[in-house]
């Protein structure tokens, strides 16, 4: 695997708090973009990816593996050719850890990991550290936010950002907005 241009860590979906009070937390994400490419001619097939991240002593697997640009598909077989993949790779947090994982300040090691076909243990295909400070942390908490790590080739480091993107909008909301009578007089 090439080494990601972009490393994204917060919530799976912007229109849901991350530690939503009424209903279900959205799940937390580790997102990136690379080349996944073979190391033999033909070619080779990965089983399955997930993300490891550890920070101090606490570890949370990333195995929910979802890939693609236009239409995402669930992670289950991929086939890399000789000329290779670059596409994108999510991974969501598994639902049954019984709470909500949270992004907080501190070190992290992020590793990515495949299982060929064929193999018996799993591969690193990556690892990097990365570091959450405690004002990006602090807005990981509020919705939409979501923190992004940029390759610098100046500095040959990843060059983290926080980035607030607003939900979309509600279509049904749009509709009945767009359709609501404006005045008693028009409503009759």
């Amino acid at each position: 695997m090439t080494k990601p241009t972009v490393i994204y860590f917060g919530p799976d979906t912007l229109s849901q708090e991350p530690f939503a009070p009424n209903g279900p937390p959205s799940l937390a994400k580790i997102y990136l973009r690379a080349l996944l490419f073979p190391t033999s001619k033909r070619g080779g097939v990965i089983e399955s990816m997930h993300v490891s991240l550890s920070r101090n002593e606490t570890h949370q697997n990333f195995n929910i593996w979802v890939y693609g640009d236009e239409k995402l598909v669930r992670g289950s077989g991929l086939f890399i050719g000789e000329t290779g993949i670059a596409t994108n790779h999510h991974f969501l947090a598994p639902t049954d850890v019984g709470h909500a994982y949270r992004f907080v300040a501190g070190k992290y090691r992020l590793d990515v990991f495949a299982q060929l076909l064929g193999e018996r243990q799993r591969k690193i295909l990556f690892t990097q550290t990365l570091e959450v400070s405690p004002e990006n942390a602090a807005l990981l908490d509020k919705p939409g936010y979501g923190l992004y790590f940029d390759w610098g080739p100046d500095a040959s480091c990843y060059l983290p950002h926080a980035e607030h993107r607003q939900s979309p909008p509600d279509l049904g909301e749009a509709l009945r907005d767009l359709f609501a009578p404006t005045t008693k007089e028009e409503s009759k």
